[in-house]
């Protein structure tokens, strides 16, 4: 079961690894990410960051649909993590139990403009943006989970 998709540049780090791990009480956090999959490095580390009692899981986009469509996820309390807002819209436009996405932090790029103090989105990331929430995907920022939610539905 999905309990929360998020949006990270920075992909497994403190605030993921251990405030939403245990804030929503996820067993498996799922790193979608193509370009992931081809960095030996960046896979050990983000496992490595993780806490030991949680399994880590890196997979494509692609690989992450078929997977979470499949059933084989439904044993875990899943926090799936993708890198990029692009990520986050095609899981979501493959995964239909998707009803909301966290934005906790995109970062600053030439032609990206600030949503938040730690978002910052061009334009074909906001269209993007736009796009899952006309398909009535909630999208809100939220560094973490005692920071209160901010629905970024006007801010587009």
């Amino acid at each position: 079961m999905i309990k929360l998709v998020r949006i990270d540049h920075r992909l497994i780090h403190g605030q993921v690894a251990l405030t939403w791990t245990n804030a929503i009480s996820a067993d498996c956090i799922l790193v979608a990410n193509d370009e992931i999959l081809n960095d030996p490095i960046q896979k050990t580390t983000l496992k490595l960051a993780a806490p030991h009692n949680v399994k880590v899981v890196i997979k494509s986009i692609q690989d992450s649909i078929d997977a979470i469509n499949s059933g084989k996820t439904d044993k875990y309390k899943l926090f799936v993590v993708t890198k990029t807002i692009s990520d986050a819209k095609r899981l979501a436009n493959g995964v239909e139990q998707i009803k909301s996405v966290n934005i906790g932090s995109v970062k600053e790029t030439s032609g990206s403009s600030a949503l938040t103090h730690t978002i910052f989105v061009t334009e074909e990331e906001r269209a993007e943006l736009k796009g899952m929430v006309s398909e009535g995907i909630e999208v809100f920022a939220q560094q973490v989970p005692t920071d209160k939610a901010i629905d970024l539905k006007k801010s587009l």
